[in-house]
This record gives C-alpha cells, sequence and structure tokens, in this order.
C-alpha cells in the first residue's frame, strides 16, 4: 500500500457511518492522518480500529457540531496540536422527513438549514487559517445531485444544499489567491441512511455502494492537478 500523504493532516465529518466513514479509510490508505468528527462515540471507536490496522494514525473527536463554539473549539485544538489542515472534508449532513413545505414545522426548517449550511460556515470560519498553514490544501464538500431535480418535500434539504454550493463557489474566489483548492462532487445514490431518507421506496440495486464510491472521491481528488481555478468538480 502506497503512502504518499504521509504526515498530512485531514479532517472528515460525519465519518463515523456511510460515505464518511469509507472517506475516511481511503484517505487512511493513502497516509493521512485522520481526525475522526461526529457524534458517536462506540462507531468513532470501531472506525479507529480500522484505521490503525492500515497503519495510520487517527484521532477520535466526538462532537455535536451544531453545540455553540464546538467548531471554534475544534479548531483551537488542531491548531495547537497539528498548527495546520491539509485537507477538510464536509460530509455530515441531515435531512427532514418527507412533507410539504407549509407543514413543515419551524424547529426542522433551523435544524436542517442550520447543520447543512451554517456549520459549514462555521468550519470555513474555523479553518481557513489552518488550510492557509498547509504548503497544499485541499477542501471536498459532499452536495447532492438529487437536489437539481427540485423534488417536492425536501425543500430545507434542497435549500440548504443549494447555498452550500453557492457559498463556497464564493468562497473559492475570496481564496483563489491563497494555497486552498476547492473541490465538491455531487454525490450518486448511495446505500445510505441519508440517501435513502431523500429518495424512499427504491430498490437496493437503485443505490450505489458507498465504499466505491468513496474511493472514486479519493483518487480523482489527490490526483487533481492545480490548474487556472480553485474551484474544482471532482466526479464521482
Amino acid at each position: 500500500m502506497i503512502k504518499d500523504h504521509k504526515d498530512k493532516i485531514a479532517l472528515v465529518t460525519g465519518s463515523s457511518r456511510g460515505l464518511g466513514k469509507y472517506l475516511s479509510i481511503e484517505l487512511a490508505k493513502k497516509g493521512f492522518e485522520i481526525i475522526l468528527v461526529a457524534r458517536t462515540v462506540g462507531a468513532l471507536e470501531e472506525q479507529y480500529d480500522e484505521i490503525i490496522k492500515l497503519g495510520s494514525k487517527s484521532t477520535i473527536v466526538p462532537l455535536d457540531l451544531s453545540e455553540d463554539d464546538s467548531i471554534d473549539k475544534l479548531g483551537f485544538e488542531i491548531n495547537k496540536k497539528w498548527g495546520k489542515l491539509d485537507l477538510l472534508v464536509s460530509n455530515a449532513a441531515i435531512t427532514n422527513e418527507l412533507t410539504p413545505l407549509s407543514h413543515l414545522k419551524p424547529d426542522i426548517w433551523e435544524k436542517v438549514i442550520n447543520f447543512n449550511l451554517t456549520l459549514n460556515y462555521r468550519l470555513i470560519r474555523s479553518f481557513e487559517q489552518l488550510l492557509k498553514s498547509s504548503k497544499d490544501a485541499k477542501c471536498l464538500f459532499i452536495l447532492d445531485k438529487e437536489t437539481k431535480e427540485d423534488k417536492p418535500y425536501h425543500i430545507p434539504y434542497s435549500v440548504s444544499k443549494a447555498g452550500l454550493e453557492k457559498m463556497i463557489s464564493i468562497w473559492a474566489k475570496e481564496v483563489s489567491k491563497d494555497n486552498i483548492d476547492i473541490h465538491y462532487c455531487f454525490a450518486p445514490r448511495m446505500n445510505t441512511f441519508l440517501r435513502k431518507t431523500i429518495i424512499p421506496g427504491l430498490n437496493e440495486s437503485d443505490f450505489n455502494n458507498p465504499e466505491k464510491i468513496s474511493a472514486i472521491i479519493i483518487e480523482n481528488l489527490l490526483k487533481s492537478k492545480e490548474n487556472d481555478k480553485n474551484l474544482i468538480e471532482i466526479l464521482c
């Protein structure tokens, strides 16, 4: 196993299950030291053991990103321990139960918009300087093909993902002269809890294997070369 990214630090949100779990594994195979961020301690510990078996380093951070100042505190600890961040993978997301907009409770709207959009602003705010401290920093934001179709009953999720896409495209212009390349991919239908909630009623065969998708994403992310733009779509 070639580990050509030794001494690089990657942080993955939502890394205890689904796509985030396998993205973490793929990065560990490449030699990254992984900061695993998720809410479930038991699942994080299992993920930690998997990464150790691969011969890579890992730090688990049981954290609810929506808690006040949790992201700022995490940024402070990363700066204190490593002084940089080479790769930020923003994967964590939530959705709402299928319901018409007029029936949606305000607290659900606020929860989904906050988690999928506002928390990404908080990540950027807290980690931008850490990324600038890396020689060749990368960010990867997971978007969703399904939101392109304006499907009813998913409005908070769709709006938050559309807002995230717009936010990172503008942020890319703000840091265009820095050493930060911003990548994004439109995740396909996968056999994960989130994607099945968004698209109920399909057969298992209609969903992709997240382990295979993660391998494609990381391979394309790491072979991505500098070009005249620092906002780059990763095919998956």
